[in-house]
């Protein structure tokens, strides 16, 4: 008909655009513009630098989150529709679709097979951005050491012609996020704000006494970052240190008089085989013949691998607190999972002794070299809550009024209460 007709637009930017609100759509072209200004590009694109510096990205990961965003073109030119297609892939696409990108990005090399060498660059590299946000930075030691943790959870079971090493494969790197959520959850927001509120880079802060030499403490800021991947941003905050075994020594009664009432807890052990592990407990530690507990619960492992073991929802039995149970079917000490006298984890009353089984309560495998366990160091932290302190003093004041009304109920029933007035 003689009409010119501009070029048809990729059917992968139509079908992004539609997971976007209008005023969203507008948002992205205002970022874009403004990027693109800054690129000196007369709004045509933005360069990888710009992109790089707006994001707080930085080394292997940044240039290959640029790449995997620019579609390989090795250009330097990340257009609009490139944004949009991007954003709408990795922040608003099915679990499959934002696993599938991550599992990509993770191939710092462009070379279709994940190495562990791959995985090794993208934890030194993600470590490097967590701490400089946080304003401390892991010794070398450390950082090697966390590294080194990280992938000892993860799987390559990808055989390739010609060569003597394996890969991971999609559904190894599946396994090792549920594993270690922390590093998903990382992965998953790298195009959000980029302040020390992203998801993923929340490093709570550890009160403790400053008497306490930090140099015995088992918790340390990575460990605290790993376990925080499998909690919520209001649990992130502060935790406090309710009891340490050099200091309180190994008694069970003052370890529940420490952190009775306290809400969350996140209890650690390190044990004579050097292990450390432990678990969250959702719920405050009181005593009870049973199972109680509910589904926020989990296990974890950090040394010599970091784990984290979420609910499978076969059964209901989560935590376990026992004190002066004289029945041997009542156990008297703290555990986590699996059944009686075949916990998950569990820790006697003397505090001297304990085991972990593997159990179907949290898929998890027996988390120490051997299923005794005989503890060299027991920690407990508590969850600190926006909010918790003037809550629990509402509480512990209507809890002494309530004691008062009770003890008096208590004194008339025994027809004393009056002698006292």
């Amino acid at each position: 008909m003689g009409n010119s007709q501009s070029p048809p637009r990729n059917p992968r930017f139509n079908s992004a655009s539609r997971a976007f609100t209008p005023k969203e759509l507008e948002d992205l072209k205002s970022l874009f513009t403004s990027l693109a200004a800054q690129s000196q590009t007369n709004g045509q694109y933005v360069s990888s630098s710009v992109f790089q510096a707006y994001f707080g990205l930085k080394g292997p990961i940044g240039d290959r989150m640029f790449d995997l965003a620019s579609q390989g073109r090795k250009d330097n030119k990340l257009t609009f529709e490139d944004l949009v297609i991007t954003k709408g892939t990795y922040e608003k696409g099915t679990n499959d679709e934002i696993e599938e990108f991550i599992y990509r990005l993770l191939d710092v090399t462009d070379d279709e097979i994940l190495t562990r060498s791959d995985l090794e660059t993208v934890l030194v590299t993600m470590f490097d951005h967590i701490f400089h946000l946080k304003g401390s930075r892991p010794e070398s030691s450390s950082h090697c050491y966390m590294v080194e943790t990280f992938l000892n959870a993860a799987i390559f079971s990808k055989d390739h012609e010609g060569r003597n090493d394996k890969s991971m494969s999609f559904e190894d790197f599946r396994c090792w996020c549920t594993l270690v959520p922390s590093v998903k959850k990382f992965l998953s927001n790298l195009l959000a704000p980029p302040d020390s509120g992203r998801p993923g880079s929340q490093v709570p802060k550890l009160l403790h006494s400053e008497n306490i030499d930090p140099s015995i403490l088992l918790l340390r800021d990575e460990y605290a970052w790993h376990i925080g991947g499998a909690l919520s941003h209001e649990e992130l905050n502060e935790w406090k240190l309710l009891y340490h075994s050099s200091l309180n020594g190994l008694s069970f009664n003052t370890f529940l008089g420490n952190i009775s009432n306290d809400g969350p807890t996140v209890l650690i052990i390190k044990d004579r085989e050097g292990y450390i592990f432990g678990g969250f407990a959702s719920q405050p530690w009181e005593r009870h013949s049973d199972f109680y507990g509910d589904m926020k619960s989990f296990l974890f492992q950090l040394y010599p691998k970091a784990s984290i073991f979420r609910p499978t929802g076969a059964n209901n039995n989560l935590q376990w607190c026992a004190a002066n149970f004289s029945s041997e079917t009542i156990p008297n000490g703290i555990g986590f999972g699996g059944r009686i006298n075949h916990f998950g984890m569990f820790l006697s009353a003397s505090f001297d002794q304990g085991h972990t089984f593997s159990c179907t309560t949290f898929n998890s495998p027996c988390l120490s070299k051997t299923s005794k366990i005989c503890p060299e160091v027991i920690e407990c932290w508590g969850i600190v809550r926006k909010g918790m302190e003037q809550e629990k003093a509402d509480v512990i004041k209507g809890t002494v009024l309530e004691r008062f009304k009770e003890d008096r109920h208590m004194l008339n029933m025994v027809g004393i209460a009056n002698a006292s007035e």
